[in-house]
């Protein structure tokens, strides 16, 4: 079974979300399944190279207290699968575009090496406060993951899925995506949100019966 995973590097909820889903997997270690990286930016207008991250999230939350409040609740429930949100350390929201494109490219070569790459990039941002919109700094997650950083900045030299990019985000759209992460179970069966691993094994059980054995 394949599950499209809609998600952006930007989505803090996200990253949990991808914790709690391969917790799911690890309880059906039976169950042959395919994670396929679908682009979504939540902000596809932001320029190249970002803005401030402090006055985007305020101006999002109507303040940096109140996005404070709001990473609280993050760092809580990341805690609990070991994953640690630094907020005060980044400095730039990206533009999460070259992002989208390196892990497709990665993507073509092995899932599991997207997955990988996406995680990577995921606690780059999050957990050091490094600029994901910053070429060098894919690259260094690329060769990070085990991917050759050469061929990961001929990629993001050029404009090679681009447009891949583009159409995951107008696909979204029809299927009536509107936020991230979506988990689409088999092209038919849709999952919103960064839901708990329990609802996960459920969401697999169901698909896949045969599993719940595994």
């Amino acid at each position: 079974m394949t599950i499209d995973v809609y998600a952006d590097i930007a989505c803090p909820w996200c990253y949990v979300g991808r914790a709690h889903l391969k917790n799911a997997l690890a309880q059906r270690p039976a169950l042959n399944v395919t994670l396929r990286w679908r682009p979504f930016q939540l902000q596809p207008h932001m320029p190249p190279t970002g803005r401030d991250f402090r006055k985007v999230l305020s101006e999002k939350f109507g303040g940096w207290d109140q996005a404070q409040q709001t990473f609280e609740r993050i760092q809580d429930m990341g805690a609990e699968d070991d994953l640690t949100f630094d907020f005060e350390a980044i400095e730039v929201a990206p533009n999460t575009a070259d992002a989208h494109r390196l892990i497709l490219w990665a993507q073509d070569q092995d899932p599991e090496a997207a997955d990988a790459l996406a995680t990577t990039l995921f606690r780059a941002y999050f957990t050091e406060g490094r600029n994901v919109s910053d070429p060098a700094v894919l690259a260094d997650g690329a060769a990070e993951t085990g991917l050759e950083a050469d061929a990961a900045r001929a990629v993001l030299e050029g404009d090679d899925y681009a447009e891949a990019v583009r159409t995951s985000q107008q696909q979204a759209q029809r299927r009536g995506i509107t936020g991230v992460p979506c988990y689409v179970f088999g092209d038919e069966h849709a999952l919103t949100g960064a839901q708990p691993t329990d609802v996960f094994v459920e969401a697999l059980d169901t698909l896949a019966p045969d599993s719940s054995t595994g």
